[in-house]
């Protein structure tokens, strides 16, 4: 049965709480990669997707996902194979032909400008493309 004070939620509050829910480092991880997001992305719309995913859309079309793991926080970006990524930072899903991502480790530092770079040339590439959503 659905609660229907959680249908009432935006997604802002969900995101909001699954941060303060995971109580570790996952959840602090979560709210940094949270916040380059929204920095490096002006009008970006946050949804939350799939029983509990942060996800993040920029020009209609998905930029990247959040999802929370015991070992990790994983950022899987829509259209990362088409993404030059620079600063190396996908080391995850990289057989697929059109995803790929991110997995932050607990003590892994993230490079907060080559982030920003990859997340701002991922919207660059929807707006190419088109609106899809």
């Amino acid at each position: 049965m659905t609660d229907p004070a959680q249908d009432q939620k935006t997604p802002a509050q969900h995101i909001d709480e699954r941060i303060a829910e995971l109580g570790d480092w996952r959840g602090d991880t979560l709210a940094k990669v949270r916040a380059l997001v929204l920095e490096a992305l002006p009008g970006v719309v946050e949804e939350w997707k799939w029983r509990g995913v942060p996800t993040w859309y920029h020009g209609g079309a998905i930029v990247c996902t959040g999802e929370t793991y015991k070992a990790a926080v994983k950022l899987t970006f829509a259209k990362g194979a088409a993404l030059e990524d620079p600063g190396r930072l996908f080391n995850a899903s990289l057989e697929g032909n059109v995803r790929r991502a991110i997995d932050l480790h607990e003590g892994d530092v993230i490079d907060e400008p080559a982030l920003k770079a990859l997340l701002v040339e991922a919207a660059a590439l929807n707006a190419a493309k088109g609106r899809k959503r």
